[in-house]
């Protein structure tokens, strides 16, 4: 098939995201509920960014990462859940097939470019643990960037290619998506066509965006844990050991259930599974990302109360 446009494949002009639950009332209780996490979530993350800035002591390698890890969250928030929000209080719970493709390519995006900065965090608790003396020279600021950028070039061009092998099928009806935005799993099931192929595309860049990133974080920290079973200290092995328990919760909350998303076929997937899994790592990580940083984090601590004018003297 020839493309002329995506919307040439497809009569469907918009669709009908059905969302949680036809109850109004259990839908004010959510509409409640996720606008105090996505709250939180802007709140929390625009914090930890606004402290990574103000404060010099925080102008290293592992803030710089942090600061990027806060933004996405941000972002990927804002991408999905303030639609969510309207859709779960308003009659009308449409999305255009525009709108839909636009906020399926920025979704993937920042989460593909997520998944390269948690391998770049990894690497750079490495390097600070296992030498410590050329941490400085190892992790330089043109490094720090490369590293960066690199993260969200794979994700720009990644998701354009999710994005154009969903959208180059034909969708004829039926226009509901049994999910609250507009996720490629979700949508392919409304194809008019053999999805087989999407399915073996997803898998082999489920591999690459997914496995790959976390293969390099568990080598990583192997050689991390090793580096630390040689400290003599025992105080040394637990501040050793605290500064990447942060990273590793983080991590597994929000790639293994990216994992069983894009990484099953689709015959194997239940909308109502799918759209728990999705809160999972496109809400519920969001917003606990800035508590686990923020309350294992004295560095994020102290600059918090420098910032509201306090010491820790005085506490």
């Amino acid at each position: 098939m020839q493309s002329h446009g995506w919307k040439n494949h497809s009569s469907v002009t918009e669709f009908i995201l059905l969302g949680f639950s036809r109850n109004p009332r259990i839908n004010w209780i959510l509409f409640f509920l996720f606008f105090f996490l996505y709250l939180f979530t802007v709140l929390g993350n625009g914090l930890i960014v606004t402290l990574i800035r103000v404060d010099a002591r925080l102008h290293t390698p592992m803030y710089f990462f942090l600061s990027i890890l806060s933004l996405l969250d941000f972002s990927y928030a804002t991408t999905t859940v303030p639609q969510m929000l309207v859709h779960l209080v308003s009659k009308n719970k449409t999305i255009s097939y525009v709108g839909c493709v636009v906020q399926m390519y920025v979704f993937l995006t920042l989460g593909i470019t997520e998944t390269w900065i948690f391998a770049a965090m990894a690497f750079d608790r490495y390097v600070a643990i296992c030498y410590p003396l050329h941490y400085g020279v190892k992790m330089s600021q043109i490094l720090c960037v490369l590293l960066a950028v690199s993260s969200a070039l794979c994700g720009l061009t990644c998701a354009l290619v999710y994005t154009v092998f969903a959208m180059k099928l034909p969708y004829c009806g039926p226009s509901e998506i049994n999910h609250f935005f507009c996720e490629i799993p979700a949508i392919l099931k409304l194809a008019c066509a053999d999805t087989s192929l999407n399915d073996q595309v997803d898998f082999i860049l489920g591999f690459i965006l997914l496995l790959i990133p976390l293969s390099l974080i568990l080598t990583s920290y192997v050689r991390i844990f090793m580096a630390i079973l040689k400290i003599h200290s025992t105080q040394g092995r637990i501040k050793a050991f605290s500064t990447c328990a942060s990273h590793i919760i983080v991590v597994t909350m929000f790639c293994i259930p990216c994992m069983i998303m894009y990484m099953r076929p689709g015959s194997e997937a239940s909308s109502e599974d799918d759209k728990k899994l999705a809160l999972f790592y496109n809400v519920i990580s969001a917003f606990l990302n800035p508590i686990i940083y923020s309350l294992r984090n004295k560095d994020v601590k102290r600059a918090f109360l420098k910032l509201i004018g306090k010491s820790e003297d005085t506490q």
